[in-house]
């Protein structure tokens, strides 16, 4: 059974599955990585989405305001022992309807072409390629990506 645990950045598994993050976007980012990496601080987040797997963390996400209707998806990951089960599609749903409940009406993310199955998540989940926004502009191993969420 999957428990989806909503924190913040200071939760301890979830500064594990960031730092494991990290090591896998190093290796697929190669020499874009230390540009992707100083707009990924997860000091300031608040809003933070941990999914256990018999109280073992095995996934987050992670979103924060990005103006006053969108709130941006961070920091997503599942452990590559738990991939393809539906927990990363867990994780984005629980953070959707959370930014939602905070009264955003919009979700915006940014994600590496290096990442396919990210993309295909996103886009399986109803999120529309956008023009590449804030410090992606222009930035061509990019895509950005928006949803309107529902009430």
């Amino acid at each position: 059974m999957i428990e989806l645990i909503r924190t913040d950045s200071g939760n301890e598994d979830f500064m594990a599955l960031v730092k494991n993050l990290d090591k896998d976007l190093a290796q697929r980012d190669g020499d874009d990585h230390a540009f992707y990496h100083q707009f990924n601080s997860i000091e300031s987040i608040k809003h933070a989405v941990v999914a256990c797997q018999d109280g073992k963390a095995v996934a987050c996400g992670a979103i924060k305001a990005f103006d006053k209707d969108s709130m941006e998806v961070k920091r997503m990951y599942t452990s590559p022992s738990h991939r393809g089960k539906g927990i990363a599609l867990l994780v984005l749903t629980n953070l959707e309807n959370w930014a939602s409940e905070l009264g955003f009406k919009n979700c915006v993310l940014e994600t590496g072409m290096q990442q396919p199955e990210a993309m295909a998540l996103y886009q399986k989940c109803g999120y529309k390629t956008i023009p590449n926004y804030g410090q992606y502009i222009g930035v061509s191993n990019s895509r950005c990506f928006a949803k309107l969420l529902t009430s």
